[in-house]
């Protein structure tokens, strides 16, 4: 199983969006810049971030986009399903519950490869479900000390 491009570049805008949180709005152009993404992408997935909760939009001059709730509150399983869909391997084994109902092979009723499928998807739902962004974006401080170690041993 593979994520698109979806996945990635939204995970990496959720980094930042993580990275800069509490600190007010921020622009997407500022985000793309620094993570050397397409702005127009990043307009187009931040929508789907947005619809699903997960981010907030801010009008205006000083306007950007921003988390919704805290780093620490927010699953990577939820951002990947709102940006890549419901975790299915194969169309059998999707964790949509409205598809889930609906036969989507002839063979569902005597299939036993599906139960592989099933194992699969579980196992990535539980690793998402397992993390949250907070675990993505590194803490502040750790990110200045390297710095400072290297300053101090300069003449």
């Amino acid at each position: 199983m593979s994520f698109s491009t979806k996945g990635e570049y939204g995970v990496r805008l959720m980094v930042q969006l993580g990275r800069r949180y509490g600190g007010g709005p921020s622009s997407l152009a500022e985000i793309a810049t620094e993570e050397d993404l397409p702005r127009p992408y990043l307009e187009q997935l931040v929508m789907s971030l947005r619809d699903a909760g997960l981010v907030i939009s801010t009008r205006g001059s000083h306007g950007g986009y921003e988390l919704a709730r805290s780093p620490d509150e927010i699953p990577m399983i939820a951002v990947l399903r709102a940006l890549e869909g419901p975790i299915a391997p194969m169309i059998c084994a999707t964790d949509d519950s409205e598809a889930a109902h609906e036969p989507t092979c002839d063979r569902t009723a005597r299939c036993t490869v599906n139960f592989l499928w099933i194992r699969i998807r579980d196992a990535i739902s539980a690793t998402l479900d397992g993390m949250t962004l907070a675990d993505l974006v590194p803490e502040r401080v750790a990110l200045i000390q390297p710095m400072n170690l290297q300053e101090s041993r300069q003449p």
